[in-house]
Formats: structure tokens, sequence, C-alpha cells
């Protein structure tokens, strides 16, 4: 392998980790999202039993 292609797999494997850790960042915050979304449902949810 000559050198120009070591630097572009080694910029390719830079992107890719990039994405990766960008990918498993959004995914935990959509995962604390939901969790929060359903704990305000069932908020909803007991305030229209008790009203």
């Amino acid at each position: 392998m000559t050198q120009s292609e070591k630097y572009t797999a080694a910029a390719y494997l830079v992107v890719f980790l990039g994405v990766l850790v960008y990918v498993v960042i959004i995914g935990s915050k959509l995962q604390r999202l939901q969790r929060q979304v359903e704990q305000l449902v069932e908020l909803v949810k007991d305030k229209r039993t008790d009203g």
C-alpha cells in the first residue's frame, strides 16, 4: 500500500468513527426523550383520572 493510500484509509476511518459516535449520541438522546415523553403521557393520564 502506498503512502497516499494509507492516508486515505486513515481519513475514511476517522470520518467513519466520527459518524459512528454521532449516531450513538443521537440514539442515546432519542431514548432519553422517549422516556420523558412516556412519563409525560402517564402524568396526563393520571391527571385525567384524578380530575
